[in-house]
């Protein structure tokens, strides 16, 4: 019998102590799993991009920057393209199903970022159609249900047109689908040109530039330089790569990073108590038995590898569960909410499953381990 046989057997000795054990774990990875997935897909872990930077106000995002400040961009050396960027918020229907807007220079956009956002010349064509064409996200489209060549009309916050009133028409021409599953893509992009002449307020000015450096340049470097150059001036910016942005994005709101680290160590400190006393517990229970393996002649360390063996099949089954239950619970979500398991997660619940087995087993497995034969007798 091989030490996995033994250990399933004994922990299931006591079905419903076991049971309710694997709702414990369970619950402690699903925990885990849909915090981390909250937080790597609201921070774009596999998608947000070091290499590419946004030029914004160094007012905040509420200040819009001079359409005219991106020839001044594009005269670095460093600079191997730039997209202006003006943001719309609104929303579809009713005022609980919003949707973002990108307005953007086609060409410029398919140079900048192109194969992040997943963008082919069929898309890029479609959009350059007409002035009132939209490319909608993958997963904006499955969430509204949009199909190509429907007519949407997005009702903005607070973006107001020349004739009067908040209503946005638009055709949709495309979908595009993003670089691979974690690409953001619930948004649409629509053309400058039109937002640009059609709104009421704000004519020429961008709420950001999207700058891809050239091969090989500092990104780092880059991004000080371009902030020097405009410091002085009547429109100071701030530039960061995507990933910074979407970090000091967040962090506006709350810490979200320090508060899932608290809730799923509060998560995991409560689990390790309840398996570290349903151990304890277990293996007082089987002091007797204990006492006929030391008498039969079975070494320590075979003692002892068994209630860690033990354990750490108890928390690899409950562990399994709660990650299963995780995945479903990102497909059953929907791309709207943004939730990503990615393989990095996974990663890491493995190593928290040994980790807290070897941890949580310890205590019992040298409680066994250190037994007398004559105290293990006397239970009987």
């Amino acid at each position: 019998m091989t030490l996995f046989d033994l250990a399933r057997r004994n922990a299931w000795r006591k079905p419903m102590r076991t049971v309710l054990l694997l709702v414990c774990i369970a619950i402690a990875f699903l925990i885990y799993g849909l915090t981390s997935s909250f937080l790597a897909g609201s921070q774009g872990a596999s998608a947000a991009n070091e290499d590419i930077l946004g030029v914004m106000s160094a007012g905040g995002r509420g200040q819009a920057l001079p359409m005219a400040l991106g020839e001044r961009l594009k005269g670095d050396p460093d600079v191997a393209d730039i997209a202006p960027l003006v943001r719309m918020r609104g929303f579809v229907g009713t005022e609980r199903n919003v949707v973002a807007v990108s307005a953007a220079d086609p060409v410029r956009m398919m140079a900048v970022n192109g194969k992040g956002l997943g963008l082919g010349t069929p898309q890029i064509e479609a959009l350059g159609a007409a002035r009132d064409t939209l490319l909608v996200g993958r997963a904006l489209a499955e969430a509204q249900g949009f199909k190509v060549g429907q007519s949407v009309t997005v009702s903005a916050f607070d973006m107001l047109k020349k004739e009067g009133g908040r209503d946005w028409r638009f055709t949709i021409a495309g979908i595009f689908d993003g670089e691979n599953a974690s690409t953001d893509t619930y948004f649409a992009i629509a053309r400058l040109d039109y937002v640009n002449a059609a709104r009421a307020r704000g004519s020429d000015t961008v709420d950001a530039f999207v700058v891809r450096p050239k091969a090989g340049a500092d990104v780092g470097r880059l991004a000080a330089r371009i902030d020097a150059l405009f410091r002085n001036s009547a429109s100071p910016t701030r530039t960061q790569s995507e990933k910074q942005f979407l970090e000091a994005f967040l962090r506006q709101y709350a810490d979200v990073g320090l508060i899932v680290n608290l809730v799923v160590g509060a998560a995991f400190v409560t689990l390790m108590m309840i398996v570290v006393n349903t151990m304890v517990f277990a293996v007082r229970e089987r002091r007797f038995e204990i006492g006929v393996l030391k008498t039969l002649g079975f070494p320590q360390r075979t003692i002892l590898t068994l209630i860690l063996f033990e354990t750490l099949f108890l928390l690899a089954l409950g562990g399994a569960i709660g990650l299963v239950l995780a995945k479903l619970g990102t497909l059953a979500a929907g791309p709207a909410l943004g939730l990503v398991l990615t393989p990095a997660i996974l990663a890491r619940a493995l190593g928290l499953i040994i980790g807290l087995g070897l941890a949580a087993g310890a205590l019992p497995a040298l409680g066994a381990w250190r037994m007398p034969i004559v105290s293990a007798f006397r239970t009987r």
